[in-house]
C-alpha cells in the first residue's frame, strides 16, 4: 500500500508542470465587454501554451487597480501584468496621448497604422519604466452621447461633460462645455444626479453602462479611435522559464489580432444596440462637424509642441 502511495505522488508530480507560476491580471472593463473577453482567452492561451506552467487569473471592471493606479501598481509589482488605456498616460508623456488626437486616426485601418507607429516608442518609454507591452486592442471610433439636441459647437456651452483622460478634458474645453473626470463604472450615477449632461465615448461603453436609461441622443462621430494596451512587469517577465515567456508572446500575438478583430464587429453590434435601446443614433450634424475639423487641427498642434520629436516621428507613420 506504501508502494503504490509513492506511484501515485509520483505520477502526479510528473503531471505538475515544472515552473508553475499563477499571476493576476488587473483588466479594466466589465466581464461583457470584448476586452475582458478577449483577455479571458489570452489567459486560456497562455495555460494551454505553456503546458499549465503559466496561469493567469483575470479579475475584471478595474477592480484591483482603477485606471490612474494600473502603469504604477504594475511597475511595483502590485500586479505583474494589468490592462490600461494607453492614452490615459498622457499626463506623464504626451506621446500616449497620440491615438485620442481627435480626427488623427478614425478608421480601423489608420489606427492599426497609428499602433504601428507609436508602439517602437511606447516600448522605448515602458522599458525604461520596467515594463513590457504585450499586445494592444482598440476600443470603438468614440461618439458623443447628450442629453439634448446638437446642431453646433454652441449646444455644448456649458455643458457638464465627461472627461477620461487629458485629452477629452481638453477637447470638453475647446467646446466650452465643463469637462468632469468620470470613471466608466461611474457614468450612470453621474447623469443621474447631473455631474454630467454629456460625455463622448465608444458605443461598447455606452451599452455597458446601459445609456439609455439616462440619456438619448447618440452621435456617431468618430472622433477618434484610443486602445488598451496589455503591459506585464520586465522582472516578472524575466522569472518566467523560457517556455513560459514563449507562450506569453504567442498568446500576446494570438489576443492583438483577435482583439481588433473583436472590436470591428463589438462597434456595429453596440450601436445597434443602442438604437434598438431607444436612443436615437444620428451622423454629426454639419455645422459640427466642420467645428471638429478645427477642433482637431488645434488639437492636433498642440500635442506636436507638447509630444515634440515624438509626434513628428509617429505622424510620419502614417503618412
Amino acid at each position: 500500500m506504501f508502494k503504490n502511495t509513492l506511484s501515485s505522488l509520483a505520477l502526479t508530480c510528473l503531471a505538475l508542470p515544472a515552473f508553475a507560476t499563477e499571476w493576476t491580471m488587473s483588466a479594466h472593463a466589465p466581464d461583457g465587454n470584448y476586452h475582458t473577453q478577449n483577455a479571458v482567452q489570452f489567459a486560456a492561451d497562455v495555460a494551454r501554451l505553456s503546458d499549465g506552467e503559466l496561469t493567469i487569473n483575470v479579475v475584471s471592471n478595474s477592480a484591483l487597480l482603477k485606471r490612474p493606479e494600473l502603469k504604477r501598481g504594475v511597475q511595483k509589482g502590485i500586479v505583474p501584468i494589468g490592462e490600461v488605456l494607453i492614452s490615459a498616460l498622457g499626463n506623464e508623456d504626451a506621446a500616449y496621448s497620440a491615438d485620442a488626437v481627435p480626427l488623427l486616426a478614425t478608421t480601423f485601418e489608420d489606427a492599426l497604422k497609428l499602433w504601428d507607429a507609436s508602439k517602437p516608442i511606447y516600448d522605448e518609454k515602458l522599458s525604461d519604466d520596467g515594463l513590457v507591452s504585450l499586445y494592444s486592442v482598440p476600443w470603438p471610433p468614440q461618439g458623443i452621447y447628450m442629453k439634448d439636441e446638437v446642431a453646433s459647437a454652441s449646444d455644448f456651452d456649458g455643458v457638464k461633460f465627461r472627461a477620461y483622460n487629458a485629452s477629452t478634458a481638453r477637447l470638453a474645453e475647446l467646446l466650452d462645455a465643463i469637462p468632469a473626470t468620470i470613471a466608466s463604472s461611474e457614468i450612470s450615477q453621474a447623469f443621474s444626479t447631473g455631474v454630467i449632461s454629456g460625455m463622448i465615448t465608444s458605443p461598447t461603453t455606452g451599452v455597458d453602462s446601459q445609456a439609455w436609461d439616462f440619456v438619448k441622443n447618440y452621435y456617431d462621430v468618430k472622433a477618434f479611435i484610443p486602445k488598451n494596451f496589455v503591459i506585464v512587469n520586465q522582472r516578472a517577465l524575466d522569472e518566467l522559464s523560457a517556455n513560459s515567456r514563449a507562450a506569453l508572446m504567442e498568446a500576446s500575438a494570438l489576443a492583438e489580432k483577435r482583439g481588433w478583430d473583436m472590436a470591428v464587429a463589438a462597434t456595429a453590434d453596440a450601436t445597434e444596440t443602442l438604437s434598438r435601446n431607444g436612443m436615437t443614433v444620428a451622423a454629426t450634424p454639419a455645422a459640427l462637424a466642420e467645428e471638429f475639423n478645427a477642433i482637431g487641427a488645434t488639437m492636433l498642434d498642440e500635442w506636436k509642441t507638447s509630444a515634440g520629436t515624438d509626434a513628428e516621428t509617429i505622424v510620419q507613420g502614417l503618412e
